[in-house]
């Protein structure tokens, strides 16, 4: 559970870090939103780097832990777009849940 924890915090320091520059410095230069981006990005590779090391000694195998992060990205990403970015609720999502349910199966079958 550490390690899902961890990568759940990482993972919302990194959805900001590569989207939320498009609502809040879109008027500024572009390299504002990279050395703003590269400062957030600081802070989900101090909480990820550990979180995969503990995931990878105990627990988890490598592609266990890539589909881990990757349905934690989904659900990260999914209330972002909606509640941040103010993108409407899609069924997309659901699919791509459903196929990230499949990954899932597959690599910890």
């Amino acid at each position: 559970m550490r390690t899902v924890a961890l990568l759940v915090i990482s993972n919302i320091f990194m959805t900001f870090a590569w989207y939320a520059h498009l609502k809040n410095l879109s008027n500024r230069h572009w390299l504002v939103a990279v050395f703003v981006s590269w400062g957030i990005a600081f802070f989900e590779y101090l909480v990820m780097v550990p979180a995969n090391r503990i995931g990878y000694n105990s627990t988890f195998t490598l592609a266990q832990l890539k589909i881990t992060q990757e349905v934690i990205t989904l659900a990260v990403f999914i209330p972002f777009a909606v509640l941040y970015m103010g993108v409407p609720l899609k069924l997309d999502y659901l699919w791509a849940g459903c196929c990230l349910a499949g990954a899932v199966y597959f690599i910890f079958r």
